[in-house]
């Protein structure tokens, strides 16, 4: 019985250990090269930081950094904006309506981008609305907004339901009380759904291509640096990425924690 258990453990230790190597060897061997002073992939001729120099000297590069930031940074304040009232609705709704907009509200996650992508270019091509970075921006809005809404969620069911009568109850107005009881209750889902929308647009490529004929933003220029031949300052550029979105990733999930406690 006791081998058993051991040979289960390493078994599950060594799935794992290839799980973890098959994801993130590709990675670090990226983020070595970006620091190879050598063009060549094949060899490894010294450290240098010359790569990420050029990188924030490259006018194209700043460009869709610009262009990323500010599409994610305007995408995640509509959505926060949007996703949070939205949940708020729903949890205010009787359970069978809610639940039907909640299951709707899902489609934009579980949705291939691809699809999601195809669609909204078509809608846009349809209504005649030229195509570039506010296209780009309503695209993010639609598929970030859900990652709010289920983030407020959560934090709605957990808020005592009696606050907002009671603050009624007190002389506070609707909105005086949704601003004054309901918001500050649920701020760290709003913050976590803020947080994981701006991670989802940092990086979305797919519905952004699609969605874009003048502007590009991080991830499209790495896509057509790939087809021309990948450059060292690809490697650099990727890297930043990683470490950003990561850096992101652990936020939230630290966030998520301290609020599990």
């Amino acid at each position: 019985m006791v081998r058993s258990s051991r040979a289960a453990k390493a078994l599950r230790g060594t799935y794992l250990a290839l799980v973890l190597a098959f994801l993130y060897i590709p990675i670090v061997i990226m983020i070595a090269l970006s620091f190879n002073s050598s063009v060549s992939r094949a060899e490894w001729t010294g450290f240098t930081l010359d790569w990420y120099a050029k990188l924030f000297t490259s006018k194209q590069i700043m460009a869709a950094l610009r262009i990323t930031l500010e599409v994610a940074v305007v995408a995640t304040a509509v959505s926060t904006v949007i996703g949070t009232l939205g949940a708020i609705g729903m949890h205010a709704m009787n359970t069978g309506m809610a639940n039907v907009l909640i299951n709707v509200s899902y489609l934009p996650m579980t949705t291939p981008d691809i699809v999601t992508g195809v669609s909204l270019m078509l809608m846009f091509v349809f209504t005649k609305i030229p195509m570039g970075k506010w296209t780009m921006v309503m695209a993010h809005i639609a598929f970030d907004t859900p990652y709010v809404l289920f983030s407020v969620m959560p934090k709605l069911r957990q808020m005592n339901p009696n606050l907002y009568e009671a603050a009624l109850d007190l002389g506070c107005s609707p909105l005086r009380a949704l601003r004054k009881v309901i918001i500050p209750e649920i701020t760290p889902g709003i913050v976590t759904g803020a947080l994981l929308a701006f991670t989802m647009s940092l990086d979305d490529f797919v519905i952004s291509y699609f969605t874009s004929n003048t502007d590009q933003n991080l991830a499209m220029i790495v896509y057509s640096a790939a087809r021309r031949g990948v450059e060292p300052t690809m490697y650099a550029l990727s890297t930043l990425m990683f470490v950003a979105i990561m850096a992101l990733l652990l936020l939230v999930n630290r966030r998520s924690g301290l609020e599990n406690i």
